[in-house]
């Protein structure tokens, strides 16, 4: 459910590629849980930072139906690419289809597997941007690994979605709910770590930009 105040940024800022806004159906149609999808806006500001930052390597972990796959794809300059990851191979076939109907194959090289066996053997250069929208329990596993294996350099910029896990960052956490827990250990492991700078915008469901020093 979008709010009154929700609506009007949407109204307010660029329009929705025609592919998004079918891709944004196919999901919905599709799959499950849905909202795991990005987003227009959400999709937009991942574009317009890798136009900012103009990034030749982009690594994504978590590629979904590939939503923001694209979104960050279409910003892509000449001869960089996005290397994403997914772990459910059922998603495979919506994903591939829109990144392909989006005309971005030629910038996309997908994974299908665990990010962290998939990483270590990717990173034999650093990536400029890493998106991480992956399962959250092992959110601090993912940034040990991209932290250590060579996946980053200094100024590396790298962007996690859901660090405000839709309010529940500041309730009370049952001892089963490993999601939220990975969340709260995730924010915690990178406000404690002196080699990056970083912020949280409450943009959807938080996300954190946290560049390397």
């Amino acid at each position: 459910m979008v709010t009154p105040i929700e609506q009007y940024i949407l109204d307010h800022i660029s329009p929705e590629a025609g592919v998004l806004k079918e891709l944004d159906r196919a999901t919905h149609l599709k799959i499950l849980q849905p909202r795991m999808l990005s987003g227009h806006l959400q999709g937009e500001l991942l574009k317009m930072l890798v136009e900012i930052i103009n990034p030749k390597r982009v690594l994504e972990l978590g590629t979904f139906t590939g939503y923001s796959a694209v979104c960050m794809a279409r910003g892509l300059g000449e001869g960089a690419h996005l290397h994403t990851i997914e772990i459910d191979d059922e998603l495979e076939s919506i994903a591939t289809e829109f990144i392909e109907k989006a005309g971005v194959r030629d910038k996309v090289v997908q994974y299908f597997g665990s990010a962290l066996d998939v990483v270590p053997r990717i990173c034999d250069e650093p990536f400029d941007v890493i998106f991480i929208d992956a399962d959250k329990r092992e959110y601090t596993a993912y940034y040990q690994m991209i932290m250590s294996c060579g996946a980053v350099r200094k100024g590396t910029i790298i962007l996690a979605d859901n660090v405000l896990w839709n309010g529940k960052v500041v309730e009370e956490v049952s001892a089963n709910d490993l999601y939220t827990q990975g969340v709260l250990n995730f924010n915690k492991m990178v406000v404690e770590d002196c080699r990056v700078e970083k912020i949280i915008l409450p943009l959807r469901d938080g996300l954190s930009i946290i560049r390397v020093k």
